[in-house]
């Protein structure tokens, strides 16, 4: 969490704008030539639309262009980042995503020992820096997480100094005012770490992300997938969070992550008939093969589709082989000890006891008893049906 707040703080300064090959010496920074703007945004929204073979062949023509430049380097790491988000514990792409932001903040710090005040340099070895923490401190490696996430914050005090880029800085400090008090609100062990920050403002930070939502160029798409993420998840309020996600979808309906959480958003916000069409959508596109569309995705609109036949269709044969696919994409994505695949299990008990199954109910009831935790649901469920249905053993003494 740690690295993920820094990542958080930082990742606005990876979208800049970006250079025209003509223009160098008229412009100090590369950033600030417009040149290439149309083009840039053209790759990352490909980039965007989990299109990375062509997002990534515009990536190699900018570092053939300016091979001693860090953003080039940053964006083909972005790239590979973005190629995790489907299912982020897969590591596939963690050493060459490393390679990136290191090579990133290598020719970003040779751009500082010349002029330590280099705004270009200071923003990329900054982002680099929040990223690698990001990713470490998901894999569990906190000691190096904390690392990466110290030096991100020593460029980014340096950044402070610098002038601002407008609407898209504001994008950093919007999520840095909330995330800077809604952390320490919900995991109180990093109350400690937390306090060492300067305080936030989580009303801000909102207002701020809906301005940069509004208004930003390159910052734009990032703004609007954490807003929604706060007003879904952090804030609790789904019906603010659905019409954005929804949006992102529509805009990039190549991309599997929007594609799902637009699918789970509108579940949330009780739109059925929406969610079950885009969840077989999903089905369709994971058995098609499309870039992004694996089993970890597979798995959500598996279970929505259970879920809905199962209680609005009524179709209890369509649950039972939703939830058994459920089960299914669980294991294949490595997940088996997810709350998905535990309820799939549980609604299966249930469809079991419906149709008097009492042998399958009591097996999968058994498993539930065994593997989940005693407070949890399904726990609690399987040992009241089990306490009441399952015959008792015999005892025979010695024998």
């Amino acid at each position: 969490m740690f690295g993920s707040l820094i990542w958080l703080l930082t990742m606005v300064n990876a979208f800049g704008q970006l250079p025209d090959s003509t223009s160098i010496a008229k412009y100090k920074l590369l950033l600030n030539n417009p040149g290439l703007r149309v083009e840039a945004i053209a790759s990352l929204n490909n980039m965007y639309n989990f299109r990375f073979y062509e997002a990534e062949l515009q990536f190699n023509w900018m570092k053939y262009k300016y091979p001693n430049h860090p953003l080039p380097y940053f964006l083909l790491g972005l790239s590979n980042f973005w190629k995790m988000m489907p299912n982020n514990s897969i590591t596939t792409y963690d050493e060459t995503f490393l390679a990136y932001m290191d090579t990133a903040i290598y020719f970003g710090e040779k751009m500082l020992d010349k002029d330590p005040q280099n705004p270009e340099a200071i923003f990329f070895c900054a982002g680099a820096y929040g990223f690698k923490g990001r990713l470490l401190s998901e894999r569990g490696n906190f000691s190096k997480a904390g690392v990466a996430a110290k030096n991100a914050l020593t460029y980014m005090k340096k950044s402070k100094n610098i002038s601002d880029f407008g609407v898209e800085f504001m994008f950093g400090d919007g999520l840095y005012n909330f995330y800077r008090e809604w952390v320490p609100e919900n995991y109180k062990w990093l109350r400690p770490v937390m306090s060492l920050f300067p305080k936030g403002n989580k009303e801000l930070g909102i207002k701020q992300l809906e301005e940069v939502s509004s208004n930003a160029f390159f910052t734009r798409v990032e703004a609007q997938y954490y807003l929604s993420r706060i007003y879904s998840n952090e804030e609790r309020t789904p019906a603010k969070g659905y019409p954005i996600m929804k949006y992102l979808y529509e805009t990039f309906p190549d991309n599997s992550y929007f594609h799902r959480q637009s699918a789970r958003m509108a579940f949330l916000n009780g739109k059925w008939d929406e969610a079950r069409t885009e969840s077989e959508k999903i089905l369709s596109k994971v058995e098609a093969s499309y870039v992004g569309y694996e089993a970890n995705t597979a798995r959500y609109a598996s279970y929505t589709l259970g879920y809905i036949h199962y209680y609005k269709t009524n179709d209890l044969a369509q649950a039972w082989k939703y939830f058994t696919d459920t089960e299914r994409y669980c294991e294949m994505a490595e997940s088996n000890q997810t709350q998905y695949y535990y309820y799939a299990k549980l609604f299966k008990a249930r469809i079991a006891v419906k149709q008097d199954r009492k042998d399958d109910a009591i097996a999968l009831y058994e498993f539930l008893k065994e593997e989940c935790d005693s407070k949890s649901e399904p726990y609690k469920e399987a040992k009241a049906y089990l306490k009441k249905n399952k015959p008792r053993e015999k005892w025979f003494g010695i024998f």
